[in-house]
């Protein structure tokens, strides 16, 4: 008799679009473009077909370390989410793996065919740290911290053919945010304390000052009247999730403010753009936010 990592699937069947887009969270992809916009403008990179070769890459590269964790995860996930891809029998390990390998390797060549060398710079380490994230370092104390530096250096990603180091404070608010929502999806299944709630917004904040420090001093471009709207939608959106696991720590609520950490990141990095000057780049980006949400309650970004 088959054991599950011997079917095809459940019941026999071929994997399906849906069972592939589950596994790799699609929608929550929607959050990664921002890294690469954000990055790009604080560089002076001009917005062109290079800059979504490259956001192209940074796509591909986050689906891999979803497809990936899965993979890694299968054995958690067969007794806390049964009904994740892997477990339930829809999906198998080794095509989670082919499909992690594969999109890494795409990400890779959208990279090279953006960017060059220049943007490798950023994307095999970038490559390394998803990896290494979710093979070895997800369930250790340095979990938070490795994939805040995905984050972070999809920002710099962005940045790779221009002033790289402009990008720089950028980085650290995306990765800052990261680092906290990572914290807080730690206890997503069994639920939280309201101090672990608390503990994860206080290091979330430390982004404010960053962004607050690019809005003021990019206000002679124009673009900071958009930057600060952005900013308070930052803060309504992922503090009111917040608030509500405090108040109530359970796990729904934990998932749902890791979710909306998720996806918060978008009007942080429209924020970060329009401070720079790109205030209409920003609000195309600040559009997709209501999207994505309506798009994570099909299927979920955690």
């Amino acid at each position: 008799m088959s054991g599950p990592e011997e079917r095809p699937g459940r019941a026999g069947r071929k994997n399906t679009v849906r069972d592939l887009v589950e596994l790799v969270r699609a929608p929550a992809a929607l959050s990664v473009p921002g890294d690469i916009l954000c990055g790009a403008t604080a560089a002076g990179v001009p917005h062109s077909p290079r800059t979504a070769a490259i956001a192209s890459s940074a796509v591909c590269l986050y689906w891999a370390g979803m497809a990936l964790n899965d993979f890694a995860d299968r054995e958690v996930d067969a007794a806390e989410r049964p009904e994740r891809p892997i477990p339930s029998g829809r999906v198998r390990p080794g095509t989670a793996l082919a499909v992690a390998s594969v999109l890494t390797g795409a990400g890779l060549a959208f990279a090279t065919a953006g960017g060059g060398r220049r943007a490798l710079r950023f994307a095999l380490p970038l490559t390394a740290a998803i990896w290494g994230y979710d093979l070895r370092l997800k369930s250790t104390r340095a979990g938070p911290a490795a994939m805040a530096a995905c984050r972070g250096l999809d920002v710099m990603l962005g940045a790779s053919t221009g002033r790289a180091r402009a990008a720089v404070p950028a980085a650290l608010a995306v990765g800052t945010h990261t680092y906290a929502v990572t914290l807080l999806s730690r206890s997503e299944v069994s639920g939280a304390t309201p101090r672990q709630v608390g503990r994860a917004a206080t290091i979330g904040g430390l982004a404010m000052p960053v962004v607050i420090a690019e809005i003021v001093a990019g206000r002679r471009d124009g673009g900071a009247a958009a930057a600060a709207g952005l900013l308070g939608r930052y803060v309504t959106s992922v503090g009111g999730a917040q608030l509500a696991a405090a108040r109530r720590p359970n796990a729904e609520r934990v998932r749902q403010a890791v979710g909306a950490g998720i996806l918060g990141l978008i009007p942080l990095q429209a924020s970060l753009t329009a401070a720079r000057g790109r205030p209409v780049t920003a609000l195309a980006l600040a559009a997709v936010h209501p999207l994505a949400r309506r798009l994570a309650r099909k299927v979920s970004a955690t």
